[in-house]
């Protein structure tokens, strides 16, 4: 299998782990606001939007790379 081959796989599952950070990270801000934290949660929470607002590009854009020709 040539290298080129690996690369939508390793970005898949890339997306697979940073979704999955996301929600860890999500429950540690949800825990840290019932601690009353408010203000380090909704920072949190504003930082993670990014990975939301990218999610729909990513994707779209591995489904390409992973169709074959």
């Amino acid at each position: 299998m040539p290298h080129s081959d690996l690369l939508p796989s390793l970005l898949y599952k890339i997306n697979e782990n940073q979704l999955a950070l996301e929600a860890a990270i999500l429950e540690l801000s949800n825990w840290v606001e019932a601690r009353g934290s408010a203000d380090v949660a909704d920072n949190v929470r504003g930082a993670l939007d990014t990975i939301d607002k990218n999610e729909e590009v990513i994707k779209l854009t591995l489904a390409v790379l992973m169709t074959p020709e």
